[in-house]
């Protein structure tokens, strides 16, 4: 079964592009360092984020900024934006008919699937992105308290 990291990995270029501001660190080849994918994949992902409104990019520059405060952006709105509209569980289409299970389970599932769906995009509604970063602050004092300096805005 392949299934996408790009929602993970959105919300970790926006938590970082947040973090980094102002900083010199804020090129593709930095957050893919971070990421630990390749560039290109990076620039990708912002097009996706940029198109969906979430931040600000210039041509030549490397310095994206977020387009809404952390506070104002969901995980729903960023998984939107990377995976449009599509479910997080997905009913196999290719099942077969003449059988008492595979004439019947797609409906099946398709309902719950739904009612599933519902309640996973009402709780990502309520997930923002200013909550993450706050917990990674939090988790990074844990681990490295001479960070502090650096992150002392996001507690």
């Amino acid at each position: 079964m392949k299934y996408s990291i790009q929602f993970s990995d959105a919300i970790h270029i926006l938590a970082y592009i947040e973090i980094c501001k102002g900083t010199d660190a804020l090129s593709s080849e930095m957050i893919a360092k971070s990421v630990e994918t390749n560039p290109a994949n990076v620039r990708k992902i912002m097009s996706q984020l940029k198109k969906s409104g979430l931040i600000l990019t210039q041509i030549g520059k490397p310095n994206p900024t977020l387009a809404k405060r952390p506070e104002n952006i969901t995980l729903l709105e960023i998984y939107k934006s990377i995976e449009g509209n599509t479910n997080l569980i997905q009913v196999d289409p290719k099942t077969n008919p003449n059988c008492i299970v595979g004439a019947n389970i797609q409906e099946v599932l398709s309902e719950k699937y739904d009612a599933l769906q519902k309640k996973v995009e009402e709780e990502m509604n309520e997930i923002t992105l200013d909550m993450l970063i706050h917990k990674i602050a939090k988790l990074e004092i844990d681990k490295r308290p001479e960070n502090k300096k650096l992150i002392q805005d996001f507690l």
